[in-house]
């Protein structure tokens, strides 16, 4: 069972994660109206939805997170990107031009950069390792249940009083998480810039390392599943299925909130598994690969023409989504260690979250060039397969790296 300390901690940080994707993924539910205000095409939209990935990826990737988070108190880190993200939210509320629009879009990837280190940083340090499944899954949880509420409520309510209030209360209410974060955020070890004779590994160091790149290069693929999801499905529900904007928010948000829960409950279960003697390596892993490999199943989504049994494909998809993503970050916390899990999950993510320009973009591109979503369904799912090769052969023992020992790009490994 969890402490009250960290029952309380993480309660704050499954909240922020919930906020942080509810910001992320807003445009995407008023992408209509947005559209037909401001005159765009499919493909600017698309471009417009991958704004907030170049700054969000370029900060992870050239390890400016990961340098903050790493050299400053990560509390106080992670309190001045979410100002600055849920405040970039609220401007975008107000501007009336495409250039103005997509500058706050930059922004709040700037803020956003340092969620995801500062999460691993925290987890590492102050949740042991058969607690972080759980952990993790709940962080992640609010992840998925942030598209979720926010495509429900957000359908809902631009319906009735448009996108633009919508964007500016959100941004301006989440600000109200900051008092209790300031009152209850960890205050003990694991949260100063670090000192001693442990060093933080290099950048090179870390570059050197087989399964930085292999869960690098798996998160990529996930994410792009992930974020194809999230930009695109509110208007591939209202465009291509016929939805009306009510009936949008309700699927939509069914589809998300799907991923939250199945993500939960494979978190405690592969807390349990490793709890009764399973090694990390057989049940991290596993639960990867076949979460991984069902959610292929978004593929018949597109070919189906009955919208009964479309949707629940869409359902298994993401119910299986959510047994991998559960697990994922664990596995990143537990190969780096608490002294580099920063760096690693900033690089990590910085690479991985260039899918998030990849997908809304490629996606755009798509959809104009052939009229229809099936080759966008068929690369969504042909990229996630991708994933679990990545998890399954590319990452051998999950184990702490010992980064003072030199170490092979390939070499010979368990599979589980």
């Amino acid at each position: 069972m969890l402490s009250g300390r960290e029952s309380r901690i993480l309660f704050l940080l499954v909240v922020s994660g919930f906020l942080n994707y509810v910001d992320r993924a807003n445009l995407s539910v008023g992408l209509t109206d947005i559209q037909k205000e401001m005159h765009l095409s499919p493909y600017h939209l698309g471009l417009l939805q991958s704004a907030f990935f170049w700054t969000y990826a370029a900060f992870q990737l050239f390890a400016v997170a990961g340098w903050l988070v790493d050299r400053f108190n990560v509390c106080w880190v992670l309190a001045a990107g979410f100002f600055l993200w849920s405040g970039s939210t609220a401007i975008t509320g107000l501007v009336h031009v495409f250039g103005l629009m997509f500058a706050m879009r930059l922004l709040l990837g700037m803020g956003e950069s340092v969620a995801y280190p500062s999460y691993s940083r925290i987890l590492a340090n102050n949740f042991p390792e058969h607690h972080r499944g759980l952990a993790n899954a709940l962080i992640d949880a609010g992840t998925k249940a942030g598209p979720a509420a926010g495509t429900l409520l957000g359908g809902l309510l631009i319906a009735d009083f448009g996108w633009r209030p919508f964007f500016l209360v959100l941004g301006v209410v989440s600000l109200l998480w900051l008092i209790p974060w300031i009152s209850w955020m960890p205050r003990a070890r694991g949260v100063e810039p670090h000192a001693g004779s442990d060093p933080l590994p290099s950048t090179a160091a870390l570059l050197a390392t087989r399964p930085v790149w292999f869960t690098s290069i798996g998160l990529f693929c996930s994410n792009y599943f992930w974020y194809f999801l999230i930009t695109w499905l509110p208007y591939y529900l209202e465009k291509e299925r016929h939805f009306a904007k009510q009936k949008m928010a309700v699927y939509g948000s069914l589809s998300f909130l799907a991923v939250a829960l199945s993500s939960v409950f494979s978190g405690w279960l592969s807390d349990h598994w490793i709890a009764r003697g399973a090694s990390p390596t057989r049940v991290r892993k596993s639960f990867a690969a076949v979460g991984l490999c069902f959610a292929t199943i978004i593929l018949p989504v597109a070919l189906v023409r009955n919208v009964d049994m479309a949707m629940a494909l869409l359902m298994l998809a993401c119910l299986s989504f959510g047994i991998y993503t559960s697990n994922v970050y664990a596995i990143t916390q537990t190969l780096a260690g608490p002294r580099a899990a920063g760096k690693w999950t900033s690089l990590q993510n910085g690479t991985a979250n260039l899918a998030g320009v990849a997908a809304p973009w490629v996606t755009g591109w798509v959809v104009q060039t052939t009229g229809e979503f099936y080759l966008a369904f068929l690369l969504a799912a042909a990229i996630v397969l991708a994933s679990a090769a990545c998890f399954v052969f590319g990452v051998q023992k999950v184990e702490r790296v010992k980064f003072d020992i030199p170490v092979r790009l390939f070499r010979s490994y368990d599979v589980l």
